[in-house]
């Protein structure tokens, strides 16, 4: 098969994909390796060669706007295939089964768990001395007067404890758990692997009063999240069957697949004895906080007989000089998937590290000699999204993404987290907010140990999630990644990258 896909001859790995012909296979693709003209090619050999009918392949991806842009491109190819995301695929699978439902606001949790400390705890003595004894502050007989002063005084630390309760409950739900396993979970808090009994204890009480107060709301006003639209959808296929002639499915980014999700999958497969091939990088697993469980990409072999692991190793989008760097970088946690990934692009210095003194005024001369040398778009990426807040002043204007700098406004600058800027690319990066404090990057929020609990594969490997969204923002470029840190604290990642730049050149 010689075809041109999207105008682009395909690779000797990408060939090897798209004629393999084993039951399950994954594939393990470095960054910029052509994923996505893999799945392209795979759809076309199907159809044009193993007269597999457009409707009987099943395509996932993660976003709509991935599912928009795989349309987009197999319709350009002349192919009318369907690419869901799991939610749509679910809807569908649920409105074939008449079941009826409006589905909640992707905030709902945080809202419910924000309400049940403001709100709902003030009204109950024993829930507030619960909350102060969890913070080890001391109150008086009038305690609703010093609760509301912790309120107040400590709403760091409160914010905290809340995103940790909103991450075990979507770890929770994520991996199939019910509300008699919070039993399970007291009993196993005995064994002390899981942080301070007196603690850890107190962390459920508030997990489980979240959780009912959370799961009520839903009931009384006929909601669902997407998490139970998966879980319900897969109980229908399971009592039902799947009513679709199915002879392929192809998942993209595989890497951030949650155990609902590979359950869904694995009971379509079973109805319809159809192959699957998935795609996705587990160098670039970046959303463990929203339940994905990276066991099921590093250990596919362990879900799936008669399967085949396939590599793609040509990257298109970065040099070999930052792959290597990126590549030593990302390995130093031994659970990742060794990859040997090679370029034909050569670049002098393609990761720079600029330390500032005055973090606005050096920004500012940073982006001026980026447009005065190479004249070209400037993606901004923080951790957080309020991370642009740092580098600027009233000398620039927040626009949705994008940034106007007043001073000249023929800099084209825009600003997303790293997580928004995954699976994107530009000619220039900088990386802001690279300083070692608590919210910097890595972020140092310290991960409960009771989260353990609904996660299984839990990793031990420290700031191991950071040090992938790290490798996530440097391989955005097809040229150089600035790396922009305080001179006088800079990120533990920034010093690491700087010893092994130094290292690179003296080799």
């Amino acid at each position: 098969m010689n075809d041109l896909i999207c105008g682009y001859e395909l690779d000797s790995f990408q060939k090897d994909i798209v004629l393999n012909n084993n039951k399950h296979v994954l594939v393990v693709a470095g960054a910029g390796s052509g994923k996505t003209l893999t799945i392209l090619g795979k759809i076309n050999y199907l159809i044009k060669y193993l007269g597999v009918k457009e409707d009987e392949i099943i395509c996932i991806s993660f976003t709509n706007k991935t599912c928009d842009s795989l349309m987009k491109k197999l319709s350009d190819m002349g192919y009318s295939v369907n690419v869901y995301t799991f939610h749509k695929l679910a809807l569908e699978i649920l409105s074939s089964n008449s079941f009826y439902y409006d589905i909640a606001d992707d905030d709902l949790l945080d809202s419910v768990c924000n309400d049940f400390f403001i709100y709902d705890v003030v009204n109950y003595s024993n829930f507030m001395k619960y909350v102060m004894n969890y913070f080890n502050c001391s109150y008086s007989k009038n305690i609703k007067d010093d609760y509301l002063v912790f309120l107040s005084k400590y709403h760091f630390k409160l914010n905290i404890l809340k995103r940790n309760i909103v991450t075990f409950l979507n770890f929770f739900k994520c991996n199939g758990f019910a509300l008699n396993d919070f039993v399970s979970f007291y009993d196993m808090l005995k064994t002390g692997k899981y942080g301070r009994f007196r603690k850890a204890k107190l962390f459920l009480i508030f997990c489980i009063n979240i959780y009912i107060k959370y799961n009520d709301y839903m009931s009384f006003n006929n909601l669902i999240d997407f998490d139970d639209m998966i879980i319900k959808a897969t109980d229908c296929v399971v009592k039902n069957g799947f009513k679709n002639i199915v002879k392929y499915i192809i998942i993209d980014e595989y890497q951030d697949t949650s155990y609902i999700r590979f359950c869904l999958i694995n009971e379509i497969i079973r109805c319809t004895s159809c192959n699957l091939l998935v795609v996705g990088d587990d160098f670039q697993s970046i959303y463990k906080f929203s339940g994905c469980c990276l066991d099921l990409f590093i250990n596919f072999e362990d879900y799936f007989n008669d399967c085949k692991v396939l590599k793609l190793e040509n990257t298109y989008r970065n040099s070999q000089e930052l792959i290597d760097l990126a590549g030593s970088f990302i390995m130093k946690n031994k659970k990742q998937i060794k990859k040997n990934l090679v370029s034909k692009k050569r670049m002098e210095s393609p990761i720079k590290i600029v330390y500032y003194d005055d973090i606005v005024k050096d920004f500012k001369v940073l982006i001026e000699s980026i447009y005065d040398e190479l004249k070209v778009p400037i993606m901004i990426l923080g951790r957080n999204n309020e991370d642009i807040n740092m580098v600027i002043d009233d000398s620039f204007l927040l626009d949705g993404e994008k940034v106007i700098y007043s001073n000249n406004k023929s800099i084209e600058l825009y600003y997303m987290t790293v997580h928004k800027a995954k699976g994107l690319e530009e000619e220039v990066v900088i990386v802001i907010n690279l300083d070692d404090r608590y919210l910097g990057f890595p972020n140092k929020i310290k991960e409960e140990k009771v989260l353990r609990l609904v996660f299984d594969s839990y990793d031990s490997y420290h700031f191991a999630e950071e040090r992938r969204l790290f490798y996530v923002a440097i391989t955005r470029t097809r040229g150089y990644c600035y790396l922009f840190s305080n001179k006088k604290k800079p990120s533990i990642f920034v010093k690491e990258m700087e010893r092994m730049i130094k290292k690179k050149r003296l080799s």
